[in-house]
């Protein structure tokens, strides 16, 4: 049995899915999780506290935040130097940083499409996050991007059994996380590749909100209009997922119990292994 740890520092809308997506019917049988989440918190108290997940001894650590290079963040990725470790999150987008990951062996995969949140307060209640959190899954879910990253972590899992461990390191683009959807309409890629572009400028201008604006009307205005994005980006991947499902060519990937991928497209075709 694979053990698969997960250090959850406060949140991208990624993390909500990244542990289910690896056994998305709750029946494999080779794999078991530990999840540590600190919920909405990851200063380097929260990161250095990740380490009593070292005592059930995982086989391999995800861990998923905001920007992997804050002090949290940082922190846990010490706390498993020697363990198989992939960094999930929304930035380091330089390539010096990433490289940086690289070097101190770390796997990552870095998703600019799961945007900041306009987390100011505002704006920003409880039903907003919640409401901007499933636009924002909506699009990764829809357009590949929990795909890629589902993807990536059953390989490094078999690599890791098989003794030559194989970790991520990928920028994802909108195009590397659509074409992992397999879509078969060229309108369908194309809305999806939009969706994900839109999703991308979100982080730009909730961040303006965040950090730069001081008055009230510009701060709410502007977080207003980052969600607004967020929703138009959410609806853009809702027609690129009717039109596959309106031709029957969603492309599904079911894992097996034994972990294997599968794979079917047509709504009442059986699933095969890949």
């Amino acid at each position: 049995m694979f053990k698969i740890g997960f250090v959850k520092l406060g949140n991208i809308a990624t993390s909500t899915a990244i542990d289910l997506s690896l056994d998305e019917i709750a029946e494999r049988t080779d794999i078991e999780f530990k999840i540590i989440s600190f919920g909405p918190k990851m200063t380097e108290k929260e990161g250095r506290a990740a380490e009593e997940l070292k005592s059930w001894q995982p086989q391999m650590v995800v861990i998923s935040s905001p920007n992997a290079a804050t002090a949290g963040p940082t922190a846990a990725r010490e706390m498993f130097r020697g363990t198989p470790t992939i960094v999930v999150s929304d930035g380091p987008s330089k390539k010096e940083a990433r490289e940086a990951l690289s070097a101190e062996g770390f796997g990552y995969i870095i998703l600019p499409m799961d945007p900041l949140i306009g987390a100011k307060r505002e704006f920003l209640d409880p039903a907003e996050m919640a409401l901007f959190n499933s636009d924002a899954l909506r699009v990764l879910a829809a357009c590949g991007a929990i795909r890629l990253v589902q993807e990536e972590l059953d390989v490094a899992v078999a690599s890791i059994i098989s003794g030559q461990a194989k970790l991520p390191a990928i920028l994802a683009t909108p195009e590397k996380c659509v074409e992992r959807m397999h879509f078969s309409s060229p309108y369908a890629r194309a809305k999806a590749i939009g969706a994900l572009y839109i999703a991308q400028t979100v982080a730009s201008i909730d961040a303006a909100a965040c950090f730069r604006l001081k008055e009230l009307e510009a701060i709410a205005l502007t977080a207003a209009a980052g969600h607004e994005v967020m929703r138009a980006a959410a609806r853009l991947a809702d027609e690129a997922r009717e039109m596959e499902k309106a031709n029957d060519t969603v492309s599904r990937h079911p894992h097996a119990r034994t972990g294997e991928l599968m794979q079917k497209v047509g709504l009442l075709d059986k699933p095969e292994k890949v």
